[in-house]
């Protein structure tokens, strides 16, 4: 891994600025711990019977964001990146998949979270969540999506430390 370049979170900041600061937090842990692999090596998998590997690691995230803003707040209807069926766990296969594919749709969902959540008035927007068939709030959807890095990012810990012995934040 190259040198943290992560920006770390406001120590004092409104909630908006601090959830903001902390989901861009975890998305850059997330990209930082990919750094300098190769496809094949963020293709390798953890222990068996696990297949989880870093590259699905990318992929479901790009779902997580894609279900929680895209499909929450702007149309709910639209399918999962790599599932029709909403069926979060086929991202987890990377098998055939290239860094070029996953970090792509991952940074494109990424952006258009980034843009639904500055076009929002108030953390207070209400969506409408499809999987639960109940009305969110933003605030509840970036302390989940937030809360989903934060997991995810502690399996990549170790899912890097297991291609190539880097560690650490």
């Amino acid at each position: 891994m190259t040198g943290d370049t992560r920006i770390d979170p406001p120590r004092f900041g409104s909630e908006r600025e601090t959830l903001r600061a902390f989901l861009d937090y975890h998305r850059a842990t997330l990209a930082m711990k990919c750094e300098g692999l190769t496809d094949e090596e963020l293709r390798q998998q953890s222990m068996p019977p696990s297949t989880l590997s870093l590259l699905g690691l990318v992929r479901h995230m790009a779902e997580v964001e894609r279900a929680w803003f895209r499909r929450v707040f702007e149309d709910h209807d639209v399918p999962l990146v790599w599932s029709d069926e909403i069926d979060f766990q086929a991202a987890y296969d990377a098998s055939d998949s290239t860094r070029s594919e996953a970090f792509t749709a991952w940074e494109a969902e990424v952006e258009n979270s980034r843009r639904v959540e500055r076009a929002a008035e108030s953390l207070d927007r209400s969506g409408y969540q499809p999987r639960w068939g109940e009305d969110v709030s933003l605030r509840m959807v970036m302390v989940h999506v937030l809360l989903e890095y934060g997991r995810h990012n502690g399996h990549a810990d170790f899912l890097r430390e297991g291609v190539d012995g880097a560690v650490g934040a």
